[in-house]
């Protein structure tokens, strides 16, 4: 089973001053910056994905800049990456067409062509046909029945444009056509999957697990499975269970693609820094929120608004840095570190909670998660590159470039989860040789 990292060029300044809280001198971003596959010795992931919405164009708003989308037409997804390296040149990129961004649209803004275009311009090895989002899913409709609203009628346009989107890839040199499966329940995902098999497809994405909770991904990948051939390899799209995928090992999944890992560093309201668990999942920590009080809108807010002193909260937040180093270097203690954050965290905390209770509440969960991550101090025991160079930085909330780091960090432990799993998981299944992914 692959992991796939979905992109959205995440990269960090690999000489960041955090003492001073400023970039390398001369820094050029995207140019100075690295990604989690440079930074590691192992890259931290299988491959990248790559979705167009991500890019970009004239019809769909993207996050790369003008910049970016330009050099990423011009040079193709390997160079744009940087994965044109003899240690990374081997990794597969994968593709999508971002079907989330047109969500909204009655048809998808991309035909099958167009699609194929890009695929072959950008150099991927690996590609999604052209689908349209089904996000109901109901169990108990049989068969092709239960469709509401328009959801028959995106589930017909994805077939229609797996078709031609086979037919538009088959002279693209070394690239892997993936029908991509939509449906409103079990069955109608499991008839999509088996037409797509009947055209030609030996690589399928199962698009719309999103929302959905573990026990309905199982229901669909189980339906799924049982309607195709063993050598038939599936790809998650967009899985957000990324930290459960030891319970779905058992249909034989290929490959997958996730965020999850990185932006839980910083999305997450706990699970900020991960750490092998004593069983088959992960364990969690929390990041210590110290944030940038001359930029935090909490406040600068309060500052606008005459209830914090801006000299009171830099000072506060001075002293939690300083304090934090010091207990991280040995030369403060573990109260003395804790009490310093909560001092700033109050005045934080006060700015942010509207009512008495919720202070109180805020001030009670703060403390005990920074507690418990100081106490245990995970980063000194972790020897992966992020923890070596950045000690206690890497568990401190404040700023993309610690943020990120501690997702990179999240990246390599989660990838080093998943090669553990698929080493005691029992093969269950055998398949043909990669170069019948697709029959011609």
């Amino acid at each position: 089973m692959k992991f796939i990292y979905a992109d959205a060029i995440d990269q960090i300044d690999p000489g960041y001053d955090f003492e001073r809280d400023r970039f390398t001198p001369g820094r050029k971003p995207y140019w100075s910056d690295v990604y989690a596959h440079e930074f590691f010795e192992r890259p931290p992931y299988d491959g990248v994905l790559v979705s167009r919405g991500i890019v970009g164009d004239h019809r769909v708003k993207g996050k790369y800049s003008d910049a970016h989308a330009m050099r990423f037409r011009r040079v193709g997804a390997r160079a744009f990456l940087r994965m044109d390296t003899p240690d990374l040149k081997h990794m597969p990129i994968y593709g999508d067409c971002g079907a989330f961004t047109y969500v909204e649209e009655k048809v998808p803004p991309y035909t099958a062509e167009e699609m194929a275009g890009f695929y072959a311009d950008g150099g991927f090895t690996h590609g999604c046909s052209v689908d349209h989002i089904i996000f109901a899913f109901r169990p108990q409709s049989v068969g092709l029945k239960g469709a509401e609203g328009d959801e028959r009628e995106r589930f017909d346009i994805t077939l229609a444009n797996a078709e031609a989107f086979l037919k538009a890839t088959r002279s693209i040199s070394g690239f892997t056509p993936m029908g991509a499966v939509q449906g409103w329940s079990p069955d109608s995902m499991a008839a999509a999957a088996q037409s797509l098999e009947k055209m030609g497809y030996r690589y399928l994405a199962i698009g719309g697990m999103v929302p959905l909770a573990s026990p309905e991904v199982h229901l669909a990948l189980r339906a799924i499975r049982q309607r195709l051939k063993p050598a038939t390899r599936l790809h998650i799209l967009g899985f957000a269970k990324a930290e459960q995928i030891s319970e779905f090992t058992e249909y034989g999944i290929d490959s997958f693609d996730s965020t999850s890992p990185l932006y839980r560093a910083f999305k997450d309201a706990k699970a900020n820094y991960y750490v092998p668990g004593t069983g088959k999942g992960l364990d969690y920590y929390t990041a210590i929120r110290i944030p940038q009080s001359t930029e935090d809108r909490t406040l600068t807010n309060a500052v606008q608004e005459g209830r914090l002193r801006q000299e009171v909260a830099t000072v506060a937040e001075v002293k939690a840095l300083k304090a934090l180093r010091e207990f991280d270097a040995g030369r403060q203690s573990l109260e003395h570190a804790v009490e310093q954050v909560m001092g700033y965290q109050r005045l934080y905390q006060a700015c942010k909670c509207k009512t008495d209770a919720s202070l109180a509440k805020a001030l009670r969960e703060t403390e005990a998660s920074v507690r418990r991550t100081l106490s245990d101090a995970p980063w000194k025991t972790c020897s992966c590159r992020v923890c070596r160079e950045a000690s206690i930085e890497v568990v401190i909330f404040r700023s993309s470039n610690r943020n990120k780091r501690r997702g990179f960090h999240n990246l390599h432990v989660y990838s080093e989860h998943v090669r553990k799993l698929l080493d005691k998981a029992p093969k269950k299944r055998t398949r043909d040789v990669e170069k019948e992914d697709v029959e011609v």
